[in-house]
């Protein structure tokens, strides 16, 4: 049972992910969840207000199951099929972390200074989320993707822009983690 609650190895994985992208592609559909964002609104009526929404969003509906497959897939994963580790960090990273007010570094995937109710209802929660949300939305909006839909379809069509966007988002996070994350926590 143990060899069940481990992460599966990339040789099993990536070929599935490949496979769903050849199914998808057969099919003429594209994968990515930011997609789901519009849909929804669509589904709420936000079209009456704005053109961007106003779209026949019956046709996207298979792409909200794999928005519910996902969420399932998660609980599952995280509930069923997962025991708790000590995550692998570099002894400088966590050093770092620590400096920066980070107790329990490498211990659990979610640090409570990010992830707990406290962190979040606090004004720089408040501010993280709500910034960060507005950012997470505008470039999602500005690159005609997000990441899962540009790293994963985009790139196994070979698509440049999507090249190009991965490549943003990779130094984005970069900037995110070396230059704005000491300051946030710092």
């Amino acid at each position: 049972m143990e060899h069940l609650l481990q992460p599966w190895p990339w040789y099993v994985s990536g070929p599935l992910i490949a496979l769903i992208m050849f199914f998808l592609i057969y099919f003429g559909k594209t994968f990515g969840m930011s997609s789901n964002l519009r849909t929804l609104c669509a589904i709420g009526g936000a079209g009456k207000r704005v053109a961007f929404f106003n779209f026949n969003w019956r046709a996207q509906g298979w792409n909200l199951l794999v928005v519910l497959g996902a969420v399932i897939g998660g609980f599952i994963a995280h509930h069923f099929l997962s025991v708790p580790t000590n995550i692998d960090l570099n002894p400088k990273t966590v050093e770092d972390l620590s400096r920066m007010g980070f107790e329990n570094a490498g211990q659990t995937l979610l640090p409570t200074e990010l992830y707990s109710w406290e962190a979040v209802l606090s004004l720089k929660g408040l501010l993280i989320l709500v910034i960060g949300g507005f950012l997470v939305g505008f470039g999602t909006r500005y690159a005609g993707g997000c990441t899962s839909g540009h790293a994963i379809t985009g790139l196994s069509s070979l698509q440049l822009p999507s090249l190009i966007a991965v490549v943003g988002f990779f130094i984005g996070g970069l900037i995110m983690i070396h230059l704005l994350f000491p300051i946030i926590f710092g």
